[in-house]
């Protein structure tokens, strides 16, 4: 069973978005939270699968949510999807450096909203190859291998770092092993260590590492 927090202050979106999710034999809403102070504290309370987040609400905005979830230990197993109403606005790509493991668009098909919160509650990032550059192009002036982000590339092997670059593309760890010619389970031992050495939360924060460092330029896929 998948659990679900909701985290919005417009009722008619939470209300819509539970009915969706309630009708579905494999997830279960366990909260709603009207702010976002009040969503950390729901999280901690019920520990959730997903965190279904808006990026603009009152006390407290998804980003912040995002980053207080993301530092607590305990709180490692919740994947925060960032809802939003604009596809690429400001906010996004801040949430995803902040420990976001993707962001949705309120106006989502339904199937497409469902399978969405499958693929998150696996740990894969949602981030299709074409919304990460056009993410990238956006908010990334350049890569940054100045900062720590680029010398931690030094503690990767080379082939951490082509997997750290086809994760970036947008790969799942089928696709990188067959890319590879290696087999999927050592795929995800590769992204698995990549992740631990990088202390990268999921495969979005990853995908930000991977163009914050240079490892990637932008425009480049």
């Amino acid at each position: 069973m998948i659990r679900v927090l909701l985290v919005d202050d417009q009722p008619l979106v939470r209300s819509g978005f539970r009915a969706l999710l309630d009708a579905e034999d494999d997830i279960e809403v366990v909260a709603e939270a009207t702010n976002g102070r009040e969503g950390v504290e729901l999280v901690r309370t019920h520990l959730p699968d997903i965190a279904l987040v808006d990026v603009s609400m009152p006390v407290m905005d998804g980003i912040e949510v995002t980053r207080r979830i993301a530092e607590e230990p305990s709180l490692a197993e919740v994947h925060v999807v960032i809802l939003t109403n604009y596809g690429l606005d400001e906010y996004v790509f801040n949430a995803l450096r902040a420990g976001a493991a993707g962001f949705l668009v309120k106006d989502i098909e339904p199937e497409d909203f469902l399978h969405a919160v499958r693929v998150a509650a696996r740990g894969d990032a949602l981030l299709a190859p074409s919304i990460t550059r056009k993410l990238i192009d956006r908010y990334v002036s350049g890569p940054l291998v100045a900062t720590g982000a680029g010398r931690k590339l030094d503690g990767l092997t080379n082939r951490e770092r082509e997997v750290v670059t086809l994760v970036a593309q947008g790969l799942s760890n089928e696709q990188i092993a067959h890319r590879l010619v290696i087999s999927p389970l050592t795929a995800k031992t590769h992204v698995n260590r990549a992740m631990t050495k990088l202390h990268a939360r999921d495969r979005a924060q990853l995908v930000v590492f991977a163009y914050e460092s240079g490892l990637v330029v932008p425009g480049s896929l």
